[in-house]
C-alpha cells in the first residue's frame, strides 16, 4: 500500500471514530448508554412493536447487550413487552418511553435528516454506495484472516 493510500485509510478510520465519538457524547449528554440509545433509535426506525432480534440486527449490537438494556428499560417503565410467535417478545413504548423518545431521540433523528437534506442527492447516493462498497470489500478481505486464540490476551483490562 502506498503512503498516500495509507493516509486516506487512516483518515477514513479517523472520521468513522469521530462519528462514533459524537454519538457517544450525545448519549452521555442525554444520560443513557449507547445500547439504550440504539433501542430507542431502532424503535423509531422499525416502529413500535418490533422485536429484540430486529433491534439487534438494526443496531449491530449483541443479543445479550440489547436483552439487558430492554429489561432495564422495562423495569424503569419506558417499555413493555408482549408475547409474539414462540419465544419472541414485541417491544412497545409506554407513555413515559414515548415522551422520552420524542424529547431526546427524535431531535437527533431530525438533525441527521437535516444533514442529509443539506447534501445533494447525488452526494448522498455516492456516500451510501461507496460506504457499502467499502464495507463489502472489508468483509471479504477480513473473512480470509485467521486468528489463533492464544493463552495470552492482547487487550487492556
Amino acid at each position: 500500500m502506498t503512503l498516500r493510500l495509507a493516509q486516506k485509510q487512516n483518515e477514513y478510520n479517523r472520521l468513522n471514530k469521530a462519528i462514533s465519538e459524537l454519538y457517544h457524547d450525545i448519549c452521555v449528554q442525554i444520560g443513557i448508554s449507547e445500547s439504550v440509545f440504539d433501542i430507542f433509535y431502532a424503535i423509531i426506525a422499525l416502529g413500535d412493536g418490533c422485536c429484540q432480534k430486529e433491534i439487534c440486527d438494526y443496531a449491530f449490537t449483541s443479543k445479550q447487550t440489547i436483552h439487558s438494556a430492554i429489561h432495564k428499560l422495562e423495569k424503569d417503565g419506558f417499555i413493555y413487552l408482549k408475547s409474539g410467535t414462540g419465544r419472541e417478545l414485541h417491544i412497545f413504548l409506554t407513555p413515559k418511553g414515548e415522551h422520552f423518545s420524542q424529547e431526546k431521540i427524535a431531535p437527533i433523528v431530525a438533525a441527521e435528516n437535516q444533514v442529509c437534506s443539506q447534501m445533494q442527492e447525488k452526494e448522498l447516493d455516492s456516500l451510501l454506495l461507496l460506504t457499502q462498497k467499502y464495507l463489502d470489500c472489508l468483509r471479504t478481505q477480513t473473512k480470509e484472516l485467521s486468528f489463533k486464540k492464544e493463552k495470552e490476551h492482547y487487550y487492556e483490562s
